[in-house]
């Protein structure tokens, strides 16, 4: 009798091995697979390391000197001209401002028309969301250099640079969330006699004008700190503050602006994360 049940258990997993051979381990042809692809990984990150010159002696020689540099910022010092780096950061603010509610603005419509539930067009669909993709594939540095380039020196080049790499970043953004809005309170629009436009403005916009408010503040959070960058390249802000004090080697100042703009930073952040969250989650929300 134990025999029996042995042989029957023996044939009753034998059975399922054949119909879910997955659930018993990987196939042995799977398991070459995996073997290859983790030997190709290995080979391609020795590779990379190599080609950009990575060794031991060459980090910790980095290292050290980062750690010179550090020992130098303490303690930080506002220095003589402290009055310049507190109007290059309300700059940089300004320009984060600016160019982020430029683009959020351009990127309404926009969204609209990249919105399958709205514009039935395929190939016009299509074409206007890789226009987004090559859009988005160009960073804020590059558009920085190019407006210096064509209006001069200054925050004007920043507040450009920073609203057209954003623009089709939030175009995108709000495509998505126009598409993911409920049906229904079209169709009641629809089904009161309301066109094309009250279609919108009624059924789809309420819907997801909060969701769009909020992504601006974040970005208006994230474009803070890209405003910093932009100054280096000459776009205004505290960039500039902070790359003339790094060539002369004025650590503590660095420093001192640095602090100045995390502090900035986590302001901007609980003031737009209560927002956001009071626009999402409606007004009993809370932080």
């Amino acid at each position: 009798m134990p025999a029996t049940a042995a042989a029957a258990a023996a044939n009753d997993a034998a059975s399922w091995r054949e119909r879910m051979p997955a659930a018993f381990g990987a196939m042995p042809g799977r398991r070459a697979m995996r073997i290859a692809g983790a030997a190709l990984f290995a080979a391609w990150l020795a590779g990379a390391l190599w080609w950009f010159g990575f060794s031991p002696a060459r980090l910790w020689n980095g290292l050290a000197g980062l750690g010179t540099i550090i020992s130098l910022m303490i303690p930080p010092s506002p220095g003589e001209l402290w009055f310049d780096i507190l109007r290059g950061l309300a700059e940089s603010v300004a320009m984060a401002f600016l160019g982020t509610f430029v683009a959020a603005l351009i990127a309404v419509p926009l969204g609209f028309l990249g919105a399958r539930n709205v514009v039935t067009n395929t190939l016009f669909r299509f074409s206007l969301r890789r226009f987004f993709d090559g859009m988005r594939g160009v960073d804020q540095l590059i558009w920085a250099l190019a407006y210096v380039r064509a209006v001069g020196l200054g925050p004007l080049a920043g507040v450009l640079a920073i609203a057209t790499a954003e623009i089709a970043v939030l175009a995108k953004l709000y495509a998505e969330a126009i598409e993911n809005a409920e049906r229904k309170q079209v169709e009641g629009v629809v089904a009161a006699g309301g066109g094309r436009l009250a279609r919108l403005r009624f059924g789809l916009l309420p819907q997801v004008l909060p969701v769009m408010l909020a992504q601006a503040l974040y970005f208006f959070e994230s474009n803070t700190r890209s405003a910093a960058i932009l100054g280096v390249v000459g776009a205004g802000g505290i960039g500039l503050q902070i790359a003339e004090r790094i060539r002369v080697r004025h650590w503590d100042e660095v420093a001192f602006i640095i602090l100045l703009m995390v502090v900035t930073v986590a302001a901007i952040d609980w003031v737009s994360g209560r927002l956001r969250r009071r626009l999402i989650g409606g007004p009993a929300a809370t932080a």
